[in-house]
């Protein structure tokens, strides 16, 4: 009965700040240029890979009159995912220069007029059978998500009020989760999962893009941005109405001004700043350990390879497609959900919890594989595994990386630690997904024992090492990270970590 008192009235307030002023608006806005973009192409090119595989054989038949190889096929292939993957992380390097130069607001209209490019490139690509198209277009569809994504985090994180802004910055996640379920749903046979219309279904996200470059003209740019990078309180007020709703904010202003005051003339710091600077160390590490253990948690894995995983478990395959889109519509709730719980629970609490649930569901995940065969139950018994693990991942790394990113970082090195973060992220992106068809070959199931591994060992390193960061200022958040020692025992060879809370 507490909670849902709790829910309901977390809602309402939610909804009282909301539509206060246009933030409701502004979030739609942003989330649809933005993770969205990336959360669909993940997904949707799944559906029509067989044929664009086809149309690369014809294609290639009709330009240079002879019949490709199955491994020239192959490759090309191959090239087409990849280029999205090679995209992704030079979009993703570039936030800190367009960032510096266009503001916020401007670096997003800026990806998105981009990414009508490809939109284009990709939907002429098959009457005029040019394969060297997709690859053009899958490099800028890339591009565009890498840099959307962000951008979309910066954007609200820096928008967002201190208590309600690890809510706010969940709607990455949420967006995210929004792309894959339409990039699942509008895939499907009955909608476009057809041969006829396969450059039709990768051109969508073209359409969000048009509708951000007609409306986020008219929002303000970032409050933090106008105020401690360009020196304007007026401007900055003007902003937090825009979006809040009235009122004068001055608390709002005074920690701004604050974190200014630390932060002097040094804006826009670079990556090596970032890694160079010994107070930084542990945010850095942080990323490293949180961002590389999603990735090799099994999260790709699963998101990615779904289908083999599946057939592997004994899944009809005529039922795959109708499960992963089940799976997508889970994790958009899940989500939602957390966004209203993350202000109350506290980012830490929500994080080991998923890392220690997703590492719990592997374990059992490789027992239901190697039964499969004993009985028609077990892998429907997977199928409720995998539904599981995407709920503990939505409700904790998922949802929380992206506030923890804005939040443990102050002004003049969040877009560097953004370029770290999303080279990272798609580096390690690109480097599982070449591993992994290798990996599940050699180890079957007893890849996920890996997996599980993996995510003991964020879960430990989140619940000993990481602060808190729930309602805190972002100068208090950097002195907690500062409070984090690590002492020795002259006459113990044990390392012991503590964190001040």
């Amino acid at each position: 009965m507490d909670t849902r008192r709790y829910t309901k009235k977390s809602m309402k307030s939610v909804l009282q700040e909301l539509v206060a002023g246009k933030a409701l608006i502004f979030i739609i806005v942003v989330g649809l240029g933005g993770s969205f973009q990336n959360g669909y192409h993940l997904t949707a090119i799944s559906s029509p890979s067989p044929y664009i595989q086809s149309f690369i054989n014809s294609s290639w038949t009709y330009h240079y009159g002879d019949v490709p190889g199955e491994k020239t096929v192959t490759f090309i292939w191959s090239t087409v995912v990849a280029l999205y993957a090679l995209g992704g992380l030079i979009g993703s390097i570039t936030v800190r220069h367009l960032t510096s130069l266009l503001g916020r607001k401007g670096a997003m209209l800026l990806n998105s007029a981009i990414a009508v490019v490809p939109t284009v490139i990709m939907y002429i690509s098959k009457p005029t059978y040019s394969f060297e198209l997709i690859l053009v277009a899958r490099f800028l569809f890339g591009f565009g998500a890498g840099l959307g994504l962000n951008l979309h985090t910066i954007y609200l994180g820096e928008s967002s009020p201190k208590k309600i802004r690890g809510m706010v910055t969940v709607t990455v996640t949420t967006f995210m989760s929004l792309g894959k379920l339409l990039g699942q749903f509008v895939g499907l046979r009955e909608i476009l999962g057809r041969e006829e219309c396969w450059n039709v279904l990768l051109c969508i996200p073209g359409f969000f893009c048009v509708v951000q470059l007609a409306i986020l003209p008219f929002f303000p740019d970032s409050p933090r941005y106008v105020l401690i990078e360009k020196g304007n309180i007026k401007q900055c007020r003007k902003a937090l109405q825009c979006l809040w709703g009235p009122g004068d904010y001055k608390l709002d202003i005074e920690e701004m001004l604050a974190e200014q005051a630390v932060i002097g003339e040094q804006c826009n710091k670079s990556v090596l700043d970032l890694l160079r600077d010994k107070h930084l160390h542990w945010q850095v590490l942080s990323m490293l350990v949180i961002n590389g253990c999603i990735q090799f948690g099994g999260t790709s894995a699963i998101t990615v390879f779904s289908f083999s995983i599946f057939l592997e478990a004994g899944i009809p395959m005529d039922k795959i497609r109708y499960v992963t889109l089940g799976i997508g519509a889970s994790e958009v709730l899940i989500s939602i959900t957390c966004g209203l719980f993350i202000e109350r629970v506290g980012r830490r609490a929500m994080m080991w919890r998923g890392f220690g649930g997703m590492s719990a569901i592997m374990v059992l995940i490789t027992v239901t594989m190697y039964l499969k065969d004993y009985s028609s139950v077990i892998p429907y018994i997977t199928v409720i595994l995998i539904f599981l693990f995407f709920i503990f991942f939505g409700g904790g790394p998922a949802a929380i990386t992206p506030s923890l990113a804005n939040e443990i970082f102050i002004q003049s090195y969040r877009p560097a630690a953004f370029v770290f973060i999303g080279f990272l992220r798609w580096l390690l992106f690109t480097i599982f997904g070449f591993l992994f068809p290798f990996l599940i070959a050699t180890l079957k199931s007893l890849s996920f024992v890996l997996f599980s591994c993996v995510g003991l060992i964020a879960a430990l390193y989140v619940f000993f090492i990481l602060p808190e960061t729930k309602g805190k200022t972002l100068l208090e958040i950097s002195q907690e990270f500062e409070n984090i020692r690590v002492c020795g025992s002259s006459t113990e060879e044990v390392l012991c970590l503590e964190t001040k809370l």
